[in-house]
């Protein structure tokens, strides 16, 4: 330790001759000088940039063979092999060319978009973390392992941070970054800067995933005009996208702006609807050399109709682009569960730029809503489609024995009618029996939040060995969250009472309730989070490292605004305040053996806070929170091997992450001998494995031939046996109850069962044509495998194994038989081919581009993920729904895109 604090502080102070390297960099295509480009020695932490010429001079005092690298937004990366012995080099005019796969990134966002969920489990990816990197492993893990949501190192996306000009953009609910907030933005989020996994940033501590950070400044983007045309048939069908960007003139004002509009009746999952506006504005102004301010607006509005998982059976029923969520009302596509969220930013910056030192520190408000709408159904049949009663299984399950004929009806009647039936819910609601009350509602899940956000960052290089970066960032929230009537669907009013207890949800107000009123819950959330890092690295000789550390301390609290019946004591009014006080610690230690090989090494040790999501226990109805809830700990570790030779680069890594004491509540109905109702799961100290290797490497045949390889193999695993308790919200009380505690079901026996993280082995090989005539052609064939669905923790307990009527463990639950029962879901393997061209070309100024994607081109069916039910909370129960073809309560799946297209044309000027 002594020695490596030693290494990062002090330095080799010796006599040594400096090379220089010179050029001029020039647009292959316009045939004009590029200034701002990046110039670097790979391997070494010493930069230079073009001026307004395009010239550049970086001095090294390294020696030996090593590579020079040129980079710049939109054009292709450039590599060229040098010789260093004390020597100045002048390469004269560098050619750099147009990277014609720019549009390809636009295809990425048909991903990050997507958010395939419902109230049980979520299958989410990281892929939009990844845009900003030339890393060949995470590019192939953004493009092509992403559509089968595949996780890098089998985190998700709460690993990793983004922040928009220096600030954190992660959301208090669930630690993940809100992409729509910024979605259909491509031309102006484009310049983004990337640090994988444990690495320093310039910016944050970060997480473990990686830190993007999205520069919006006017005078880093392409200046000029571009509009673009898309077609598709992923989320959106179509989409227009024009950004101007202004040039560069004496006054020092410099303005973007962007604009989108994207669209579909329905996606690929049936009546998946898309309708998205975006605006963009920012204004820079250089006030002198050393100081800038700008003003940033982003308002994007979001509205998709959402999709469902579904079991075997159903599946084989509707095939892999059903969703029983939609149905037709007046010849037009309505989905039951849509998703609309418009949360305006609005930011200003300062930023400060010498020789030594920089400083960004910047401020933003953000505010607007979030909904989610559902069917609410009330002493009235479950509108849902693919509910098991209404399903053969069900008659074929029948305990008294099969009934084939009304199964053959069921089979039927879902061919015909497998979508919500909207006029059969008017007509209930309009049945006069009812007294005009709603038997049916559709209502929002509203998010109605304001966020401040203050941040600072400082980079001061103390001399050519050392870099001091320091920051501070704050932020704060103020949430309602409440559910509010959309349409009463034909009917008076809706009855503000809870039908399994029939109790009020807010004995304080009226019970009849009218469209576009609050019920069921209302609650208001604060939080704050205030964090300060700090952070050294080091260059000396071969040799670099840095060490970084930060400390947070983050506040939690609920407020309720309805006095609910069944917690009459703990629903209304403050809670207590949930405070934690974390930090983090992470270092790395390279060494390049020679210019081209070179070794690195990370660790870190991370305590986070649980986020809002997995403290309040159910904050729908009252005011607890997890008991003695514990702040979990991450410790990860990295070591990569990386290669870079002048046609050959690539990069090996190993890691290993353990993450202790996480909390975890999930919702569900379960019937079970504690009772049969809805509840709340809370799982506490749960340790999850995360371990593997991933490797990259690009091999350039040919000036025009390009191939890639990449892959992952990696084990993730639940590595304790956590405590499980739940929570009920009535516990089967026949007078109003107030619960204050929670059945204790002990301890799940779930160590050593696969995380549903998505597909844990990954390989991937790609070939790209490029013409010298601008176009160019690839296709990567991409293998994945070692994926399961997840289990469900009630089913591991001991209560498990109580007979309810007995109160003793049943006869027949063996050991064997218990395993077998509940050995773990694994998901088919299954192969893909992606295929992507274009063309562009440049006449009197214009610039025309052409790109074009074909996914999943063999048409392949495969899952993407899957859970099982908890519903059946008893060996016995799911020993005999196990036993039949089709099990009542079988486990759910999503499934991915079929064969699919993405078209682009663009035009810039």
């Amino acid at each position: 330790m002594r020695f490596f604090v030693f290494f990062l502080f002090v330095g080799t102070i010796s006599a040594q001759e400096i090379s220089s390297v010179s050029g001029k960099v020039i647009s292959s295509f316009e045939q004009n000088q590029l200034p701002l480009v990046t110039i670097s020695l790979e391997g070494f932490n010493i930069v230079s940039k073009t001026d307004a010429e395009g010239n550049f001079i970086l001095k090294s005092n390294h020696k030996g063979e090593l590579i020079l690298q040129l980079y710049i937004d939109g054009y292709r990366t450039k590599r060229i092999p040098i010789f260093l012995e004390g020597n100045d080099i002048d390469l004269g005019n560098i050619l750099l060319e147009k990277d014609i796969t720019l549009d390809q990134a636009d295809n990425l966002i048909t991903l990050t978009d997507a958010d395939l969920s419902d109230d049980t489990a979520t299958i989410e990816n990281a892929t939009g973390l990844l845009q900003a990197t030339r890393d060949v492993f995470l590019t192939r893990a953004a493009f092509d392992f992403g559509q089968a949501f595949f996780r890098v190192r089998g985190y998700d996306s709460r690993n990793g941070e983004v922040l928009i000009n220096g600030i954190r953009m992660n959301r208090f609910f669930d630690g993940r970054p809100q992409w729509n907030n910024w979605g259909g933005l491509n031309d102006v989020v484009r310049n983004q800067e990337f640090t994988n996994g444990l690495e320093a940033s310039d910016y944050t501590f970060g997480g473990i995933l990686g830190n993007t950070n999205i520069n919006t400044r006017p005078s880093g983007l392409r200046p000029g005009t571009r509009m673009s045309f898309s077609a598709s048939n992923r989320t959106y069908a179509g989409r227009i996208m024009a950004t101007h960007t202004s040039r560069a003139n004496n006054s020092g004002l410099g303005y973007s702006i962007s604009a989108s509009r994207r669209w579909a009746e329905s996606g690929y999952i049936d009546g998946t609807l898309y309708d998205a506006y975006s605006f963009f504005g920012a204004l820079e102004y250089e006030i002198n050399p050393r100081n800038t301010v700008m003003a940033t607006a982003i308002l994007a509005k979001n509205r998709r109709g959402r999709s469902s998982a579904v079991t075997q059976e159903v599946f084989e029923l509707g095939g892999n682009q059903y969703n029983p969520y939609w149905g037709d009302q007046d010849g037009q596509i309505r989905n039951s569960r849509e998703r609309n969220i418009f949360e305006p930013i609005f930011m200003l910056n300062h930023f400060y730029n010498d020789d030594k030192l920089k400083v960004s520190s910047g401020a933003a408000f953000q505010f607007g809503r979030s909904t989610r709408s559902r069917l609410g159904y009330f002493n009235a049949p479950n509108p849902d489609p693919t509910y098991y009663r209404y399903l053969p299984s069900f008659y074929i399950n029948n305990p008294i024995g099969a009934d084939f004929t009304n199964a053959n009806l069921a089979s039927e009647g879902f061919q015909e009618n497998s979508q919500v039936n909207w006029p059969n819910l008017y007509a209930a609601n309009g049945n006069k029996t009812n007294n005009d009350k709603a038997a049916y509602v559709l209502y929002d899940d509203v998010v109605d939040g304001q966020k401040l956000f203050f941040n600072a960052v400082a980079n001061w290089n103390v001399n050519n060995e050392l870099q001091l970066d320091f920051g501070v960032g704050y932020q704060s929230l103020t949430s309602e969250n409440y559910a509010e009537i959309q349409d009463l669907l034909g009917a008076e009013f809706h009855e503000d009472i809870d039908p399994f207890s029939d109790t009020r949800n807010n004995i304080e107000g009226t019970a009849n309730k009218t469209d576009g009123e609050v019920f069921n819950y209302n609650y208001e959330i604060k939080a704050s989070k205030l964090n300060g890092f700090v952070q050294l690295s080091s260059q000396v000789g071969r040799w670099n490292g840095f060490i970084s550390s930060e400390i947070q301390h983050s506040f939690y609290q609920r407020n309720g605004r309805f006095q609910n019946e069944r917690f009459l004591n703990n629903s209304l009014g403050t809670s207590e305040e949930v405070i934690f006080t974390s930090y983090g610690v992470k270092g790395g230690i390279g060494h390049q053996i020679t210019g081209r090989h070179w070794l690195k090494a990370n660790a870190g040790i991370l305590k986070r806070p649980p986020s809002l999501q997995n403290t309040f226990i159910n904050p729908r109805e009252n005011n607890l929170v997890v008991p003695d809830i514990q702040m979990e700990t991450i410790s990860a570790v990295d070591f990569s091997y990386f290669l870079r030779l002048p046609d050959l680069t690539g990069r090996l890594t190993g890691f290993y992450t353990r993450f202790q004491n996480t909390t975890d509540i999930n919702f569900f109905f379960v019937d079970a001998g504690v009772g049969s109702d809805f509840v709340q799961e809370v799982i506490t100290g749960l340790d999850k494995l995360h371990m593997g290797i991933e490797a990259g490497f690009e091999y350039q045949i040919s000036p025009d031939v390009k191939l890639s390889l990449a892959a992952n193999v990696g084990k993730y695993l639940f590595a304790s046996d956590p405590q499980v308790t739940i929570n009920f919200d009535t516990a089967g009380q026949e007078e109003p109850i107030d619960p204050g505690g929670a059945i204790n079901l002990g301890i799940a026996n779930i160590k050593d069962y696969k995380l549903a993280q998505g597909p844990q082995k990954a390989v991937a090989f790609g070939v790209e044509y490029r013409s010298p005539k601008y176009w160019w052609v690839g296709a990567t064939a991409n293998y994945l495998a070692n994926n399961y669905a997840s289990i469900s923790s009630i089913t591991r307990t001991p209560s498990f194994l109580l007979n309810p009527e007995t109160g003793a463990r049943f006869v027949d639950a063996t050991e064997e038989n218990v395993s077998n029962l509940l050995r773990q879901n694994a998901l088919n393997d299954f192969y893909l081919l992606n295929l992507v061209g274009g063309k562009s070309w440049l006449n009197n100024g214009i610039y025309v581009s052409v790109f074009a994607s074909v996914n999943n081109a063999f048409d392949a069916v495969f899952r993407t993920g899957g859970y099982e039910q908890s519903r059946n909370g008893n060996f016995g129960q799911l020993q005999q729904d196990n036993l039949r073809n089709n099990p009542t309560f079988a486990p759910k799946y999503w499934y991915g895109y079929g064969r699919t297209y993405f078209l682009n044309l663009a035009v810039s000027f």
